[in-house]
């Protein structure tokens, strides 16, 4: 099998990540970094080995690299025209997630790169992961008998220049355009796409309604501490609570409810924790399949895509319902304080209400937070237009 020809669009940022992950699937003999698209050229320290083909065009450098496949982390706004620029010349493709800024612009990318017949990837890593086959089959056997609820829990430590890092950073909006940068639907979307997924809730359809209370700490349009309920098709309810203003940071992790047990998941160490009746704790350590190889995989081999479009698209309704609620709510002054010397804001006592989200499937306001926000509804998977 020859190397399939690869152009990374957004080389900085996250996508110094990508960079490494297509150096090492290079050494391996599956990939070829042949273009890397960057308003400011990369230099050869920063591309991580020889400089490959550089343009800001986009479109041009899969023409002219003759590119197989394109790995898309650039700002959330650009990334259903890239998709679909891509798509058109036929270029499969990883795209980072979230897949887009709105439920249309995501049934734009999702149905154009469809009709197109290109292979498209959502980058959501933790889906990735063999831990999550490995619970699926768990509760088919019915070690915790019926699922009653699934939690999600991310409890995270960002500094103010953390929402400086780009002029889209902590934003719902930019020059008109949808961004909804906030902290369940880009730095802790993984919990909420994750507890869908273990759900059984991952299709548009699959949501039945969604409850959502934003508020931040820092001086963002965005939301830093926030959490959303998600009712299912399946009749169960999945909470996620998040945070950026947590006093220290915890590993995140999903929780599986059921009749008799329950399972954690600490989704970015692909580690496990079986509690059950009539058993002493389990504990179980997982590898893990890259995304971007299982693309090549699919493409070369026929294995089946981990995360397809119209699987993240009960995720996109979460983001729809974000996007459309109310701006979300500044804390009072009295609810958070800046770290002496950390220049970074903590809401006191965040990050046992984030567990206790979790482990109760109830909103801030249920938990008796004092600077709680309002709780909004979306109904009918959250009024996507």
């Amino acid at each position: 099998m020859s190397a399939l020809p690869v152009v990374l669009a957004g080389a900085r940022g996250h996508g110094r990540w990508h960079v490494a992950n297509i150096r090492r699937l290079e050494r391996a003999g599956l990939v070829r970094l042949a273009g890397i698209c960057e308003l400011t050229p990369l230099t050869e320290q920063e591309a991580g080995g020889e400089l490959p083909e550089q343009s800001a065009d986009f479109g041009a450098l899969l023409d002219s690299t003759g590119a197989r496949v394109a790995v898309v982390c650039t700002p959330i706004p650009t990334h259903t025209d890239l998709a679909l620029t891509a798509a058109r010349r036929g270029v499969h493709l990883l795209l980072e997630k979230p897949p887009a800024p709105s439920y249309a612009e995501f049934r734009r990318m999702a149905d154009g790169v469809a009709a197109t017949g290109v292979a498209c990837q959502v980058g959501f890593q933790s889906l990735g992961s063999h831990a999550v086959p490995a619970i699926r089959e768990l509760v088919a056997e019915g070690a915790i008998g019926e699922i009653a609820g699934v939690g999600g829990a991310g409890a995270w430590v960002r500094d103010e220049a953390y929402f400086r890092r780009a002029p889209w950073a902590g934003r719902r909006r930019l020059d008109g355009a949808d961004v909804v940068d906030g902290a369940l639907t880009n730095p802790l979307a993984h919990a909420v796409a994750t507890a869908l997924a273990l759900g059984g809730t991952t299709r548009a359809e699959d949501v039945t309604g969604i409850e959502t209370e934003l508020s931040h700490a820092n001086d963002i349009e965005a939301d830093d501490t926030s959490c959303v309920r998600i009712a299912t098709a399946r009749g169960h309810r999945v909470t996620v609570a998040a945070t950026l203003c947590a006093q220290r940071a915890a590993e995140p992790y999903v929780l599986l409810h059921g009749g008799s047990g329950r399972i954690t998941f600490w989704y970015k160490q692909d580690r496990i924790l079986l509690q059950r009746g009539g058993h002493g704790p389990e504990e179980y350590q997982y590898g893990r399949t890259d995304l971007l190889e299982n693309l090549v995989d699919h493409l070369t081999s026929g294995a089946a895509l981990l995360v397809p479009p119209e699987e993240t698209g009960a995720f996109m309704r979460v983001v729809e319902a974000i996007r459309t609620a109310p701006d979300p709510d500044p804390l009072p002054a009295a609810a958070w304080h800046r770290v002496p010397g950390e220049s970074r804001r903590v809401v006191p006592g965040v990050d046992g209400l984030v567990a206790a989200a979790a482990d109760t499937l109830s909103l801030y306001s249920e938990l008796g937070a004092p600077w709680a926000p309002r709780t909004e509804h979306a109904l009918n998977g959250a009024g996507a237009r």
